[in-house]
């Protein structure tokens, strides 16, 4: 009975590799170092996925030996676990990379069946694990310079403006980052603009919700709100739509979204998770990579920041307000402000 119930364990997971497989996209043969992402979502319309994926392609565009396969898990969370679990014992990757605040736990439990495997995980935080490297951002941070901003917008005089400093952050999901954290912060910046800033929050329920998303964008544009915070994958379309209908403004996280709507994506800050996944897949490809680390990363070290530069911010956001938000980005550069302090 118990080779049997082995067999069948052996035949499930071939039969799950291969349908994993089917769906990713792998450059190179089975000679060099191999690297799967693992994506615990949809890779388009999620900017901290889409520069995972552009980071570790780019390592293997630049570097013969590194062969990457990117591998979308899909919205439904209960499934990742059994997904990451089958890459691991296909013995194929010589590292999984994947980006999300839950897949430590999630990595931890594969790596105690598949102790051989190693993990590089991103906007991620685990210390001490001997098979799993993490690099982590400073939301905090980042969340902090969306607030201002987005609170100095709903203080100006731009035409969607109504009296008030109202503003929105809608999220695909609660999570303890998201409610510790990122809101936490966007609430301190615009704080730190206004006292009198308030800020709406709601959760969609879903990374990948268009409707629900665009549904409660409406509800707060006609409840006075001037400026949303999107961060909700493939929902943030929805709340764009929203924008567009009500005549209302979005700032966006983790990567320029000028492009999306000009004129109505004022604003954007970005963490640069590329470049985390390239140097990450180099380090490991060249058996330099620091397992049981964990390293924060934030706007001293240039990893996040506020996307100043692009031609839609440069044209659309008046020029005193593009200074503040560079000045402000600058003090907290120089230690002048430490978001989260208390």
């Amino acid at each position: 009975m118990k080779y049997r119930c082995n067999f069948y364990l052996c035949v499930v997971t071939i039969l799950s590799f291969f349908l994993l497989t089917a769906v990713s996209c792998t450059q190179g043969d089975d000679a060099g170092f191999h690297i799967g992402v693992f994506v615990p979502g949809y890779t388009e319309g999620s900017p901290t996925y889409e520069l995972m994926a552009a980071g570790a392609n780019r390592a293997a565009e630049e570097h013969a030996d590194i062969k990457v396969s990117i591998i979308e898990g899909g919205t439904n969370q209960a499934t990742w676990e059994e997904s990451v679990m089958t890459m691991a014992a296909s013995s194929r990757y010589d590292l999984i990379m994947s980006s999300n605040p839950a897949l430590p736990d999630i990595a931890v439990r594969v790596a105690e069946r598949v102790p051989q495997q190693r993990f590089i995980l991103l906007d991620a935080e685990l210390e001490g694990h001997r098979s799993i490297a993490t690099v982590g951002y400073n939301h905090r941070e980042q969340a902090f310079l969306n607030g201002y901003f987005a609170a100095m917008i709903s203080d100006s005089d731009l035409r969607h403006v109504r009296a008030g400093v109202q503003l929105g952050l809608i999220a695909g999901q609660e999570f303890p980052v998201m409610n510790n954290v990122i809101k936490a912060g966007f609430r301190e910046g615009a704080a730190a603009y206004t006292p009198d800033a308030a800020v709406d929050f709601r959760v969609v329920g879903s990374w990948n919700d268009p409707t629900k998303a665009g549904e409660l964008a409406r509800s707060m544009f006609s409840g006075g709100a001037d400026v949303i915070l999107t961060i909700a994958g493939g929902g943030n379309q929805g709340v764009i739509t929203a924008a567009r209908e009500a005549g209302g403004y979005v700032t966006w996280f983790d990567a320029p979204g000028y492009d999306f709507a000009p004129g109505i994506v004022l604003g954007s800050t970005v963490v640069h998770q590329d470049v985390a996944a390239y140097e990450g897949a180099v380090a490991a490809a060249a058996g330099e990579l620091e397992f049981g680390t964990a390293r924060i990363y934030g706007v001293r070290e240039g990893y996040v920041g506020f996307a100043a530069d692009h031609p839609a911010f440069l044209a659309e956001v008046p020029q005193q307000f593009r200074q503040r938000i560079i000045d402000l980005e600058q003090a907290i550069l120089q230690g002048e402000i430490v978001p989260g302090r208390e």
